[in-house]
């Protein structure tokens, strides 16, 4: 359900494409969203946008998919340390992330790692770049290591929609790199995950499946929890223009 606290909406027939599409999964969902204008919900249509697209071009970017020992980032933008990948001092945010999705074949790391790189993308596309670069100005990227700025906000539940991020689990894994897969939330029944690629959920379960170790008996299955950024935090910086 979707909730705005002063007067104005949001027509569904004005929305097109993917925004329309997630307009209409959250107001079928059974979580509350809330907002204080108009702005605030269509700049979060826009993030949310922004992610599915992110995702969809970090899968045709030739990264490859990796452990850390394995990994590869481009020398020009990143140095590897022992926790991840640092942003050079003399690169700017924009740059280096934008470079992931140029030179992706220049790229090798694991499931969790896309997740906030795709997040990263998608806010890199929807606030101004003045603010990316100076939020995100001492980038680490690894895993699940990100920047305070980008406020990823884990919740227990099945509420997910469009741009949330889900993990299948993978108990009987043989591989601890197949323990689970972190995945995009691409509506339609479409999933994007790092090394699978774009999938349906039953798809995505039967990739893992296949990589459990002998004599298995349990399914991969969808975690009851999504991740999603924080709007409202983000929502200040909006390049969108203002009505």
């Amino acid at each position: 359900m979707i909730t705005i606290q002063i007067p104005g909406s949001i027509s569904v027939q004005s929305l097109q494409g993917y925004q329309k599409d997630i307009y209409m999964e959250m107001e079928k969902s059974d979580e509350q969203f809330e907002y204080f204008t108009t702005e605030e919900l269509r700049f979060e249509l826009r993030l949310r946008e922004n992610i599915i697209k992110a995702a969809i071009d970090l899968n045709d970017s030739g990264a490859v998919f990796t452990s850390f020992q394995y990994s590869n980032f481009n020398p020009a933008y990143w140095s590897k340390g022992r926790n991840g990948y640092l942003l050079r001092p003399d690169v700017l945010p924009t740059e280096a992330i934008q470079d992931i999705f140029i030179n992706g074949k220049l790229y090798g790391f694991e499931c969790s790692t896309a997740m906030v790189i795709v997040f990263y993308k998608a806010v890199l596309d929807s606030i101004r770049h003045s603010a990316f670069n100076y939020l995100f100005n001492n980038l680490l990227v690894w895993n699940w290591n990100y920047d305070p700025d980008l406020q990823i906000i884990t919740r227990r539940g099945e509420a997910y929609v469009p741009g949330d991020v889900i993990y299948f689990s993978n108990p009987d894994y043989k591989e601890p790199i197949w323990i689970g897969a972190n995945a995009v939330v691409l509506g339609g029944n479409q999933y994007y995950a790092h090394g699978i690629g774009i999938k349906t959920a039953a798809e995505m379960i039967a990739a893992l499946n296949s990589l459990r170790k002998e004599g298995a008996t349990r399914s991969a299955y969808v975690l009851k929890q999504h991740s999603r950024l924080n709007v409202r935090y983000l929502f200040q910086f909006s390049n969108l223009p203002r009505d």
